[in-house]
Formats: C-alpha cells, sequence, structure tokens
C-alpha cells in the first residue's frame, strides 16, 4: 500500500502523542502500527496492525508470536516482524539488566518477572540458569537447553563446566511448561536433583528450581523438593 501524505500525517501525529503523553495515549493498535513502521517505514501500517490485534487478542500475545505465525497476516512480511521482534529482545535485555548484581531474595519479585517475560509464553521448553555468588547476587542468567526435561536434553557436564566457568557459589535453575502446568513432572525432579549431585562436586549449591506456566510460577524450594 502506497504512503500518503495523509499517512505521513497520521504517522506524525502518533509520534507526537507518545512524547507528549506516554504510552497510554496511544490505543494497542496504534503502539502495533508504530512497531511495524520500523521496518517499513513508507508503508501503511494501520490494517496489518488492526488485524493483528484481531487475530491474536492482545498487545502481549502479539509481541509473543512467532515470526512464522506473525508473518500468516496478510501484509506482514519479514521487514515488519523485525520491529516486533526488536521491541521483545529489547525488553528481554531491559528486564535482564535490572536483575544483574542484585540480591537474588531482594529482587525475587523482578527475577520473576524477567522469567515469565522471557519464557512463558515460548512454544518449547527451555533451560535457562541463573548464576549467583558467594552473597547472592546475581552474576548472569544464560538458556542451556532447549527441548524436553524428558529426554536426555539436559547435560550435568555442561551445567558444571558452565558454573566454573561463571565462578558461580550457588545456581538456580528455571524451565518452562508450555502446557500451562505448573507442577513438576517426575522427570523434572529427576533431573533436579542429577544437576544437585553433580554441581555439589564442586561445591555450588543449587538453591531453587522455578518452573514458570502462564502468568504463574513454581518454586521446587519452596515446595521441599530440593
Amino acid at each position: 500500500m502506497t504512503f500518503s501524505k495523509e499517512g505521513a500525517g497520521h504517522r506524525q501525529r502518533l509520534r507526537d502523542r507518545f512524547l507528549k503523553a506516554g504510552l497510554d495515549s496511544l490505543r494497542d493498535y496504534e503502539i502495533v502500527e508504530l512497531l511495524l513502521t520500523l521496518g517499513t517505514p513508507r508503508r501503511d501500517c494501520k490494517k496489518p496492525a488492526r488485524d493483528l490485534l484481531a487475530e491474536f487478542g492482545s498487545l502481549r500475545a502479539v509481541i509473543e508470536a512467532s515470526s512464522a505465525d506473525l508473518k500468516k497476516i496478510k501484509g506482514i512480511g519479514p521487514a515488519n516482524v523485525f520491529g516486533l521482534k526488536l521491541i521483545r529482545a529489547v525488553i528481554d535485555r531491559y528486564l535482564k539488566d535490572r536483575i544483574i548484581e542484585r540480591d537474588f531474595i531482594e529482587s525475587s519479585e523482578q527475577v520473576i518477572e524477567f522469567l515469565s517475560h522471557t519464557l512463558s509464553f515460548r512454544d518449547r521448553e527451555t533451560f535457562l540458569v541463573i548464576y549467583l555468588n558467594g552473597r547472592n547476587q546475581i552474576l548472569a542468567s544464560e538458556e542451556l537447553f532447549t527441548g524436553t526435561l524428558a529426554t536426555s536434553a539436559v547435560y550435568p557436564r555442561e551445567v558444571v563446566k558452565k558454573a566454573l566457568s561463571k565462578k558461580a557459589a550457588a545456581l538456580i535453575f528455571v524451565h518452562n511448561h508450555p502446557s500451562g502446568n505448573l507442577n513438576p513432572s517426575k522427570d523434572d525432579i529427576a533431573i533436579t536433583k542429577k544437576l544437585k549431585a553433580a554441581v555439589a562436586t564442586i561445591d555450588v549449591a543449587v538453591h531453587d528450581h522455578i518452573i514458570v506456566a502462564g502468568n504463574g510460577h513454581y518454586s521446587m524450594a519452596d515446595h521441599g523438593l530440593l
């Protein structure tokens, strides 16, 4: 669709409104529209933005959607997906940076916010490790494995290797359940015990194994499973 002077004026009004009154001054489809224009600045993105909201139901769902699903919407191509994926990556980086060098206990709400945004709506299980120093400050977080924990996707040797390289004193394991079920499976519990025994050989503790699903989370430590 060609980009008219009227369209240019409309887009500038959206930008001005945001700069003057913030994100709350924009409707969800207008936010999506602006993100789409990052990749195609000379195209009218109003209709594709509305179609995305109609298809996925919410701004968050649009941002969380896979590239393949986004491109099923007429008028959405790789350049448009760029804008949506860029904002998602920026949010992830921002939330991650907020927790680095913070005490895990004192910043636990921020950690859960980061984990929920990063993992909760993925369609495959992802295993992430948070590395802590001796003062329980967060050194780093890292995604190590992707796949189902029922398989041999999680390798204790790799976890030990990474813990040594990060000079960690303690670890927190995290993975998501795409099914939405927060309860740990027998395999989840088994691999946790296996990993805990492996890192104990290098004097590294395991503080928790957190399961993330939807808007909720489950702590194995809180339920006495460690």
